[in-house]
């Protein structure tokens, strides 16, 4: 092969990586929008070459999220020492132990027991195994969070996945729609109530400041579980349409996980103490989240596995997705200097005068556009930081403050399309048994699912019952 073979193939090889570079320094070369600062307009180039590289995945995802770093150095964004504090919060600490408690469990053995006990509930078809994991991914991030079940249900459907077939090149399908089924669930579970995402908490202190009535949890629950249980089904139904598992009962791979818990034999002294130290890190997120954080707790509970010999760094090292941690903490600092230099203010303000128009706010109208615009940066920044830029737009669109801050909450939970868009994705994606690409597949259609059915639900049952 001659050198201009070379070329040519590098660029059919590399064309999108090529066409997000071009349209990067076409956006640089153009003038600053009024009101947009120098460093906003950089930024927003940065999140348009992002997407480009997420949605189209010409190199792996990690050196996507190594981009994303030294971009905002070399475009003098921030200081390089403030970008690497950006970079490295609790956030990104809460999915790098999560990684690592994964782990640990599998280690320990205990994700085959809770496999198979799951299953002796479910049954051995796969569409009812996969609309298990939906139900109970839903029902427990109701009340502890969508990052905390990802992280306890991902090694059990890894589980599921290697004891069906043993070559995960066979089981795509089946890893797909098992996987999905817990980050999907967990997401929609997490709208049920306050305590299911800080963006809950946000809103309810922003709604208190505008002087909007007060909202218990026992209210809210009220208002947004019914639409929990709606979407429980019809999730399912659409990951099901999505993907198609190579097997549509899973009793190989039941038998042997039978096996695999029959060697394992009676619950250890090893095993107990396994899941003492994960239920002190749980209870740990529970109550002590909101001092220590997320992140520190589930580091503790790795210095303990390790301590007491439960498990060893070698297999923490070799079975720890680092790219991940790399990329979720790229996408935390991303959505930071969206906040911070104003861009993601800007974007906000820009569209609602587009879509309204100057016009007097209609609540269908405003319903659609908070509704669509909360998706969309939900989907680029973290979802509470898009609760907390728009939550002081969002509710002056309208006279109805609890409408209006009850749909932001429950919109800015809909980051089913990048593996970047909430810790749950990202926690899936680790696993290395689902691609970028598959959250596109099956993420526009439960985004779209939930937005047209969160704006019929909000202007018929709040209307009509509440």
């Amino acid at each position: 092969m001659n050198f201009p073979q070379i070329i040519l193939y590098w660029i059919s090889q590399y064309r999108w990586l090529l066409l997000a570079g071009v349209i990067g320094v076409v956006l640089l070369l153009l003038p600053t929008p009024a009101n947009l600062s120098p460093e906003g307009h950089r930024l927003l180039v940065i999140v348009v070459i992002t997407l480009i590289l997420v949605v189209t995945e010409p190199i792996p995802l990690p050196a996507t999220a190594l981009f994303i770093i030294i971009a905002m150095v070399y475009s003098a964004i921030d200081t390089p020492n403030n970008i690497a504090s950006a970079f490295m919060n609790d956030a990104v600490f809460f999915i790098m132990g999560s990684l690592m408690l994964a782990v640990a469990i599998v280690k320990q053995g205990w994700d085959a027991r809770i496999a198979l006990g799951i299953i002796s509930i479910t049954g051995n078809r796969t569409r009812r195994i996969a609309f298990g994991f939906t139900t109970i991914s839903a029902l427990l991030s109701s009340f502890i969070g969508e990052h905390t079940v990802a992280a306890l249900m991902l090694p059990i459907g890894m589980t599921l996945v290697r004891y069906t077939s043993q070559d995960g090149e066979n089981a795509q399908g089946l890893a797909a729609i098992l996987l999905f089924s817990i980050a999907y669930g967990a997401l929609v579970g997490s709208i049920g109530t306050p305590s299911g995402g800080g963006r809950n908490a946000i809103m309810m202190n922003y709604l208190a400041g505008h002087g909007a009535e007060t909202i218990s949890y026992a209210r809210w629950m009220l208002y947004v579980y019914p639409l929990v249980l709606i979407l429980i089904p019809l999730v399912s139904h659409l990951l099901w349409r999505s993907f198609t598992p190579e097997h549509h009962y899973l009793d190989s791979g039941i038998r042997r996980l039978k096996v695999q818990v029959t060697k394992q034999g009676p619950i250890s002294g090893r095993e107990v103490g396994g899941l003492i130290i994960f239920a002190l890190v749980f209870l740990g997120w529970i109550f002590l989240s909101s001092r220590f954080g997320l992140g520190s707790i589930a580091l503790t509970g790795v210095v303990l596995y390790i301590i007491t010999g439960l498990v060893k760094w070698e297999d923490i090292n070799r079975n720890t997705h680092w790219g991940v941690i790399l990329l979720f903490g790229a996408a935390i600092a991303l959505g930071h200097y969206m906040r911070s230099t104003g861009a993601a203010l800007w974007l906000a303000e820009g569209l609602v005068k587009f879509l309204m128009q100057g016009s007097e706010p209609v609540r269908v109208l405003s319903d659609i556009v908070i509704v669509g615009m909360t998706t969309i940066m939900a989907n680029a920044l973290s979802s509470s930081a898009t609760v907390a830029v728009l939550g002081p737009i969002t509710l002056n669109l309208g006279s109805d403050l609890l409408h209006q801050g009850l749909i932001t909450a429950i919109a800015s939970a809909f980051g089913f399309f990048t593996a970047v868009a909430a810790p749950a994705c990202a926690i899936i994606y680790s696993s290395g048994m689902v691609g970028a690409r598959d959250f596109l597949k099956a993420g526009w259609k439960v985004g779209l699912l939930c937005i047209v059915l969160l704006i019929i639900y909000a202007n018929t049952y709040w209307r009509l019952w509440l």
